[in-house]
C-alpha cells in the first residue's frame, strides 16, 4: 500500500471495495495505534447509568472535538480489552462507535469508526441466526447466550462526515449489531428473557471489573 494511502487511513478515511463497502482490514495495527496515541482512556459507564438507556444524539459536527472523542474511545477500548465501544459507554451521548474486532476466530481483523449508524434490514429469507456467548463492557464480568443474525451491515458516516457502508459476518456481525444497539439505548441484556437478564446482573454483581467503571450518572 502506498504511503499516501496509509496516511489517509490513519486520518480516518478508508478505501472502499468494488461494492462500496469500506476496506477496514488493512493496516489495522497502525491505524488503531495512531488513534490510541492521541487519546486518553476514560472509565466505562455501566448498566443503570441513564446515558446508556436512551437514544443518543446524531453527530452533526465533524471536527477536532469528534476526533478527540474517537481517540479517547480507542484508548478506552484498549484499556478494557474490548472489541467495540459506543460513545455512551464513556458517558457521551453521541451516535458514534469504534471497533477493533476479528471477523471470527482466526479471521481478519476489522478496525474502524462509524458515526450515525443504521442497521440495514436483511430479507427474511436470507437471515440466519447464530447463537453465541455475548458480553458487554457496560455489564462487566457477565455473559449470556444470545441469537443474532450472522451477517450485518450498517450505513453511516466516517469521522469526517463521509458516507460509509460497513459489513461483517460471524463475530464481527455481532459486534456491529451490539454497538449500534448501544447508540439507540439498548444493551444486550435487554434482548434476554427476564430470567437470563437477572442471571447476567447477578454475574455482574458478583464479579470485579478489570477496568475503571462509572456506575451512576
Amino acid at each position: 500500500m502506498a504511503q499516501q494511502d496509509t496516511v489517509r487511513q490513519q486520518a480516518g478515511v478508508l478505501p472502499v471495495d468494488d461494492e462500496g463497502y469500506v476496506v477496514d482490514t488493512e493496516d489495522c495495527e497502525a491505524r488503531e495505534a495512531a488513534w490510541r496515541a492521541r487519546g486518553t482512556s476514560r472509565p466505562v459507564t455501566v448498566v443503570g447509568n441513564p446515558v446508556l438507556h436512551k437514544e443518543c444524539e446524531d453527530v452533526t459536527e465533524f471536527g477536532e472535538e469528534l476526533e478527540q472523542l474517537v481517540a479517547d474511545m480507542f484508548a478506552s477500548q484498549r484499556t478494557a480489552a474490548g472489541v467495540g465501544l459506543a460513545a455512551n459507554q464513556i458517558g457521551v451521548g453521541l451516535k458514534v462507535f469504534v471497533y477493533d474486532c476479528p471477523e471470527a476466530k482466526d479471521g481478519p481483523r476489522h478496525v474502524g469508526v462509524v458515526c450515525n449508524p443504521r442497521l440495514v434490514e436483511q430479507p427474511a429469507a436470507a437471515r440466519r441466526l447464530a447463537e453465541g456467548k455475548e458480553g458487554c463492557l457496560s455489564v462487566p464480568t457477565a455473559y449470556a447466550q444470545l441469537a443474532r443474525p450472522d451477517y450485518a451491515e450498517v450505513t453511516g458516516q466516517d469521522v469526517h462526515g463521509n458516507p460509509i457502508r460497513v459489513r461483517g459476518r460471524d463475530f464481527f456481525a455481532r459486534c456491529l449489531q451490539h454497538e449500534t444497539d448501544h447508540l439507540y439505548g439498548r444493551l444486550y441484556i435487554d434482548r434476554l428473557s427476564a430470567r437470563e437478564r437477572k442471571d447476567a446482573l447477578r454475574q455482574m454483581a458478583e464479579g470485579e471489573p478489570r477496568y475503571p467503571v462509572v456506575a451512576h450518572g
